[in-house]
């Protein structure tokens, strides 16, 4: 599987593109640091929203951002609050995603035209919520996109197959009492192949399975204005 290769073909057909997220990304992010070498998280209970959110608010007004930015490829520590990511000798904290905090009720957009391959509303604590996943097609080659995190009246008349245009809207960002308790934010993943019409995907892999992840997951960053 040829990550660098579905990037390339992403930045070739550019002019396809249209915003996930219209009007929200302005300006440069605030680059979160959520890795475990982020001794401020240390005083952050993070299982906790409106301490995580604080946090994130705190970060955005002393770096005058308007919306942050959760990175890529990232070994995590805000997964450890929940038994989601497993309690095994290696639990799951590669991010494989890039995640969007930007206010509730955001409209998310699809980046690209495509179809509606499958949904789920993936309940839990630290889980995604609302899911939907587009499948693409350029030069004959599947991919998909996962949008989690979203609200729940985002799952309401979706059709498997249904063909979705590039910048339609395709639901909203949710809040934590829908979208697995976290603070509001879009985690945008690129799938690289077929999945099949499924409506959940791992966003987050063992620190070992780097290589193999991250080669099914590519950095999404291409489909993005900035």
């Amino acid at each position: 599987m040829k990550t660098g290769g579905l990037t390339e073909l992403l930045v070739r057909h550019a002019s396809r593109r249209r915003p996930v997220l219209a009007g929200a990304l302005r300006g440069e992010p605030f680059r979160l640091d959520l890795s475990d070498g982020n001794r401020d998280l240390a005083e952050v209970d993070l299982s906790d929203p409106a301490a995580f959110q604080d946090h994130i608010d705190r970060c955005l007004r002393r770096e005058g951002a308007s919306w942050a930015l959760g990175r890529y490829g990232e070994d995590r520590v805000i997964y450890r609050h929940s038994p989601l990511f497993g309690e095994e000798a290696e639990p799951r904290s590669l991010h494989l995603g890039i995640d969007l905090f930007v206010p509730a009720g955001t409209p998310v957009q699809a980046p690209l035209a495509g179809r509606i391959s499958g949904w789920a509303d993936n309940r839990g604590v630290g889980d995604y919520g609302p899911t939907v996943i587009l499948e693409h097609r350029l030069e004959g080659r599947a991919f998909h996109t996962l949008f989690g995190h979203l609200d729940r009246p985002s799952l309401s008349g979706l059709v498997r197959g249904r063909t979705v245009r590039a910048g339609e809207r395709i639901g909203r960002v949710g809040g934590p009492h829908e979208n697995g308790g976290w603070p509001p934010h879009l985690h945008l993943q690129l799938i690289d192949g077929s999945i099949g019409p499924v409506g959940d995907y791992p966003g987050v892999a063992r620190p070992s399975e780097r290589d193999r992840a991250l080669a099914t997951c590519p950095d999404p960053s291409a489909l993005l204005d900035s």
